[in-house]
């Protein structure tokens, strides 16, 4: 068979909208395009003339799953512009607020969007009828995760609690306390999620990628550190586009981001794990090695119990911030605005976050710059079903096709940064 065709005209379970092309030819994969048409968004645009204060609840409002992301890489930029650094309980609530982020954010990931193509079924939907109690432990999960958002952000969805040096207010030790119990259970959750999706079949499918995350000599990433990958790189996030470009392509309306001397690298779950495996508490890394996960991971297919590890790490650190807070004097520390460049780069839920920006002696944003995770990783889904595929032409139409969905399904590819549907077609 020299050509096939398979046409998906829209991928359920991702957010954004997009599509897929492939060809095929003589049982060679001769061309794989991501598209990504969904209309461009604008704003690094309009951020421009804004007051730096700003920029937190404006850049909140690109996603609805990950705007502490967004939230933290533009306060540390501002800081940094600023020559302001933040440290002690508001730096741990800080880290508190991002625990939320990744708990909700994952367990909407493992259980809603990524856990039916393993199982089997259609949607959650579909896969409730059969594991109902799965389904139920994993929205008192999300609803956990979104519950210590709103306790620190002020709300669950673009919170409006978080401001340049700290917070506006902030929650009480008791308040924070009574959170304990339900994120004790949480990591029980998460436990059992790790043990869950350790027991789904993955393909046989490994690439050599190039891993990057960031790496903090004391703790698992989440706000600060510096650049790192498994091939050498460590930088300052100063120097990140030094070292990374951005380039347009003909077929997507988001920006592809390469390595100037390698091209395509990997961002996420898959990446921290690699790199920061160390940095792990001692549970979420017993948990990985109980299920046979230990670096270097190579299967991007496992990604899902990376999440499941991560989530573990996440109620773990939230429960220690939690017992070693103590209300601080004031909520936030000062940041007088200073004509400057700064840079923040924070780990959202499906990779680092890059934000530079340039403010004037008014305070006034001159310049914006925002790198998300999904753009970042857009060539390596494309590299992924271009080895992907060639294998696996012997397989059923359908089965095919449902393959490579979940082969971009892997990135969780993000609501507002990127898909939101994937029109799939084999020529």
């Amino acid at each position: 068979m020299k050509s096939r065709s398979i046409k998906v005209d829209y991928l359920a379970r991702v957010e954004g909208e997009g599509g897929i092309r492939i060809k095929i030819h003589d049982k060679t994969v001769s061309e794989v395009q991501f598209d990504i048409f969904e209309p461009p968004r604008f704003f690094e645009a309009f951020l421009r003339g804004r007051h730096f204060t700003e920029a937190p609840d404006i850049t909140a409002r690109i996603c609805g799953i990950c705007p502490i992301a967004y939230q933290m890489s533009s306060v540390h930029a501002m800081e940094s512009a600023c020559g302001v650094s933040v440290t002690g309980q508001l730096r741990a609530l800080r880290r508190l607020i991002y625990c939320g982020e990744w708990i909700e954010s994952h367990a909407l990931h493992i259980y809603m969007l990524h856990a039916p193509d393993f199982l089997g079924y259609q949607d959650v939907l579909e896969m409730a009828r059969d594991h109902g109690d799965a389904v139920k432990q994993a929205l008192k999960l999300k609803k956990i995760g979104n519950e210590l958002v709103t306790l620190v952000g002020g709300r669950e969805i673009h919170p409006i609690n978080v401001r340049l040096g700290g917070f506006y207010k902030l929650p009480t030790r008791k308040e924070l306390l009574e959170l304990v119990d339900r994120l004790k259970w949480a990591r029980d959750a998460a436990l059992e999620t790790v043990k869950l999706t350790a027991t789904f079949p993955f393909p046989d499918f490994e690439r050599e990628y190039e891993f990057v995350a960031l790496r903090h000599e004391e703790e698992y990433p989440f706000n600060e550190g510096k650049l790192v990958s498994n091939r050498g790189l460590d930088i300052p996030i100063s120097e990140y586009e030094n070292h990374f470009a951005e380039e347009h392509v003909s077929h997507s309306n988001a920006l592809h981001s390469v390595m100037k001397s390698r091209g395509a690298y990997l961002v996420g779950p898959l990446a921290r794990f690699n790199l920061n495996f160390d940095k792990l508490t001692p549970a979420a890394q017993q948990a990985s090695r109980d299920v046979g996960l230990v670096p270097p991971v190579k299967n991007q297919f496992k990604s899902i119990i990376v999440r499941s590890v991560e989530t573990v790490f996440a109620c773990e650190e939230a429960l220690r911030i939690i017992q070693e807070y103590e209300t601080p004097e004031k909520p936030a520390i000062d940041v007088p605005p200073r004509p400057g460049v700064g840079y923040g780069c924070t780990e959202a839920p499906r990779g680092f976050l890059y934000h530079r920006y340039r403010i004037n002696d008014k305070g006034l944003i001159v310049e914006a710059k925002i790198v998300p995770p999904t753009s970042q990783n857009q060539k390596s889904m494309e590299l992924d079903l271009r080895d992907f595929v060639p294998a696996r032409l012997n397989l059923t139409q359908e089965k095919l096709t449902w393959q490579c969905e979940q082969a971009i399904r892997n990135y969780d590819p993000c609501i507002s940064c990127a898909t939101h549907f994937i029109r799939l077609e084999f020529q």
